[in-house]
C-alpha cells in the first residue's frame, strides 16, 4: 500500500536519487530548475511503500508576472518498478489539494500536457507568461485553484519563497579546522 505524506529531512537523499533515476543529469540543466535553485520547496511530498520512497512531488512558490503568487510543480518522479500504478496521479492530487488549503490560486509546471490535463491543467492562460530561459511554450501549463486566478497573468515567471539556509564561508572553514587551529585532513 501506498501511503502519500511530507517529506523527512533525512529522505532527500533518496529523493535525489529517485530524480536522478528518472530525469539523468540533464534535470540540472532545465529552466524549471534555474527557478528552484537555492530555495526551499514550499511542500515536498513522498509516496511510501513500506518504508521505500517510489515517488516524489514538489512545490516551490513562484510568481506569474509581478503580481501573482502560484506554485511551481515539480519535479514529479516515481520509481522505473512502481510506475503505472497511479502513484504520480496519487501525488499530483496531493499537491494540488495541499496547494488549494495552503490557499493559492493557481499552480503551473513545464510537462506533457496529455499527461498532466486530467488534473485540470493546459496551455489555455499562460500564453502571456514566460520563463527565464529556454523551455518548449506549449509545455507551459497552468492549473487555476480558483476559478480566474489566471485571468489576466502576463509576464516573467520569477522565484519567491524562502532561501535554503547555507553556512557562510567562515563557518566553513571553522568545521575544517581542528583544535590545535591546524587543517583537519579529507578523508575520501
Amino acid at each position: 500500500m501506498v501511503t502519500v505524506r511530507k517529506e523527512r529531512p533525512a529522505e532527500a537523499a533518496t529523493r535525489d536519487a529517485l530524480l536522478d533515476l528518472a530525469y539523468g543529469p540533464a534535470r540540472f540543466t532545465k529552466t524549471s530548475q534555474r527557478l528552484r535553485e537555492g530555495r526551499r520547496p514550499e511542500l515536498a511530498l513522498v509516496a511510501a511503500e513500506s518504508r521505500r520512497i517510489v515517488g516524489t512531488v514538489q512545490l516551490w512558490e513562484v510568481s506569474a508576472g509581478p503580481d501573482l503568487p502560484a506554485l511551481l510543480l515539480g519535479p514529479l518522479a516515481v520509481a522505473p518498478d512502481r510506475r503505472k500504478r497511479g502513484i504520480g496521479s496519487t501525488l499530483v492530487h496531493h499537491a494540488l489539494r495541499e496547494a488549494a488549503r495552503r490557499r493559492y490560486g493557481a499552480v503551473l509546471l513545464v510537462g506533457d500536457a496529455p499527461y498532466y490535463s486530467r488534473f485540470g491543467f493546459s496551455s489555455e492562460k499562460t500564453n502571456a507568461l514566460w520563463l527565464p530561459g529556454p523551455y518548449e511554450r506549449h509545455r507551459l501549463l497552468g492549473c487555476e485553484l480558483k476559478p480566474g486566478a489566471l485571468d489576466g497573468a502576463r509576464g516573467l515567471i520569477s522565484a519567491r519563497g524562502p532561501l535554503e539556509q547555507r553556512p557562510d564561508l567562515a563557518t566553513l572553514v571553522a568545521g575544517l579546522v581542528g583544535k590545535d587551529n591546524r587543517l583537519v585532513p579529507y578523508a575520501a
